[in-house]
Parts: structure tokens; sequence; C-alpha cells
């Protein structure tokens, strides 16, 4: 068994954080993104794992290395040049000849991949694609499934007034089992898309293609900063199955309060009545006295400084937060940003 993940995007959507951090790589509760993934595989005992890469590609291959750390075998390719979802795959997967998990490179969840794959197996199918539930389902494409599972249709967005008529709320989780044969239908080095190509090539060729369908396992994509400061959240209020907080060792002042959720980085500096709720702080943050940080995510070697209040905020690396600055909800800063004292953003 193999897996690939397709981490080739540039993360716009997530801009500023990813100018100079590739979004596979962004720290989701102070481990790098793709680590959540690759855990994930592992405990299938699925090792054998190749990263398809195209924006900053010695970022993420100098962080992870061969995999040995992690216990896994990982391999990198990086795009010739942009491919598309199918063709990134037929690209990395080009010698691979047997069964392939193969992951967009921005999807958190605590999917059994050992279960996924045993659906896989025991329908025969060619193809199977993992599909979740949405509650909106008016913001995505839709996919329509039989009562066994079989993929009957992929509908684009549908219009509001369409939406009671379809009773369809399952969209694409970005998570397939794929035999070779689907590699065999990819043309090599040409642009090509899962969405729009192949899996309705799959459906008029009436291949065995099935759905597996999440039922109370978590997911998100964390392609924007909304949704990555919501993961956090998630993350601490313990809807992610299998993730526990990270313990580190930092420095804390006895006045100092930090919650019981909230994840703090290592080498941390807290100073007294400085207040931390619901939040992460990551490596070598300083939060100095009576400073607020609440509902938020810092990255590493960021300085917050004294009587600073930030609620609902993302901070990159290296930034410094000046006395009495209030940082307000849904502020994205990026690395080495600097507020001046008594700034308000």
């Amino acid at each position: 068994m193999q897996a690939v993940i397709l981490a080739g995007g540039k993360g716009t959507r997530l801009r500023p954080l990813t100018v100079y951090t590739p979004k596979p790589i962004v720290p989701v509760a102070n481990r790098p993104f793709l680590q959540y993934q690759i855990d994930i595989l592992r405990k299938a005992e699925v090792l054998d794992i190749t990263l398809s890469l195209s924006y900053q590609p010695d970022k993420i291959e100098m962080l992870l290395g061969d995999g040995s750390d992690l216990g896994v075998n990982l391999k990198c390719i990086t795009e010739p040049n942009p491919l598309g979802t199918a063709g990134a795959y037929r690209y990395a997967a080009d010698q691979i000849r047997e069964t392939t998990v193969v992951f967009n490179g921005d999807v958190l969840t605590d999917i059994d991949i050992a279960k996924l794959i045993e659906q896989h197996r025991s329908r025969g199918a060619t193809a199977t694609i993992v599909l979740t539930p949405v509650e909106d389902p008016s913001r995505y494409g839709l996919v329509e499934t039989a009562e066994d599972g079989q993929i009957l249709r992929f509908l684009e967005k549908p219009k509001p007034e369409e939406l009671a008529s379809l009773g369809i709320n399952t969209i694409n989780a970005g998570i397939y089992i794929l035999e070779p044969e689907v590699l065999d239908m990819i043309e090599y080095e040409v642009n090509t898309s899962f969405e729009y190509d192949v899996f309705p090539k799959l459906l008029a060729e009436k291949k065995p293609f099935f759905a597996y369908i999440m039922d109370g396992e978590y997911w998100r994509d964390i392609g924007t900063p909304e949704s990555y400061l919501e993961a956090h959240q998630d993350i601490m209020g313990g809807k992610v199955a299998g993730l526990e907080h990270m313990t580190a060792d930092y420095e804390s002042a006895t006045a100092a309060s930090i919650d019981s959720v909230s994840i703090i980085g290592e080498d941390c500096n807290i100073k007294p009545n400085a207040r931390i709720i619901n939040s992460v702080l990551g490596k070598n943050v300083v939060v100095e006295e009576k400073a607020v940080i609440e509902n938020s995510v810092i990255w590493s070697h960021t300085r917050v400084a004294a009587g600073a209040e930030i609620d609902g905020a993302i901070i990159g690396r290296s930034c410094h937060i000046g006395r009495n600055a209030v940082v307000g909800p849904d502020t994205v800063l990026g690395d080495k940003t600097q507020l001046t004292d008594y700034t308000k953003v």
C-alpha cells in the first residue's frame, strides 16, 4: 500500500501566512500540518508516502527529511509545472503499481484509513472517494450516491432553490483510494483534474466507483485563515480524535493566568498578570505583563508587549505587538509584522 499527498498548492487563500511558509507545513497546534496526515497514514500501516510538491519544496523537504523521524518512508517529487490534482498524482505516482491512498494537502481529519481501505477492498472498487456531509451544501459542488454507495453523479454548486429538491449534502473530502488502472487513465505531464476529468471518465466507463461517507469523523479544509483558526479551536476543544494537547517546557510567572486548553510552545515566557485564554502560542513567544491573548494563534518568536490585547487573530512568526496595542477578531498578520504602541487593528 502506497500514499501520495498532493502538497503543491501555493496557499493563496492563507496569505500572508504562506508568503514564507508553504501551506503544507504551516504550524497547526505547533506541529507542521503535514505531520497529522502522515500520522494517520502510519497508524494504518501505510508507510511508503510520496509528497507531490511545487511551492517552496526545499523548505518542506528540509523540515520533514526522509520521514525516518516520523516512522515512515518519505519521498518528495516536485512538479515541473502546475499539473492539476490528477496530473500531480500521475507525475508523483508514475512508478507505483499498487493500491494508493491520495490525500489533498490541506485536509485535517481523524479518519481511520485502515477502515477506508478495508471498505475499498471489500467492494472490489477501482476507486473510492471520501465524502463528508456539510451543513450548508450551497457553498460546494455535491456528490450523489446510490444506496449501495456507488457514485451516481457530480453536481456543480447548486442554486439555493435547487437544494431542497436534491436532498444531497455530501461533498468531496479530498481523500481517495485508487487502483493502478486509474493512474493509467491520466496522461503523463498533462494538466488534469480529478473532479473534471478522471471521475467523469470513471463514471462513463462504468468502473466500480464507490463513496466512503464520513459519519462522525472530523474533517476540515484549513485553506483559509478563518478555517485555520477554527481548526485550532476544534483541537483545543477535543473535537479531533487522537490529537492530544502538546506539552512543552515554558516559563510562566505565578501571577500569570493560562487556561487548561491553551497550547503553549517550548521556551515561551509569560510574564506576571498576563492572561492566555483558548489560544496557541508557538515556540519562544514572549508575553509581557498584563497582556491578554484570547481565541488566537501566535506563531513562534513573536513578542507581545505589556498591556496588549489580542482576540480572535492569527499572528505570524517573529512579529512585535506594541504596548497596549489592540488586535481584533479576523486579523491576520504576516511574519515580521511590527505594530507600534497603542495601535488598533
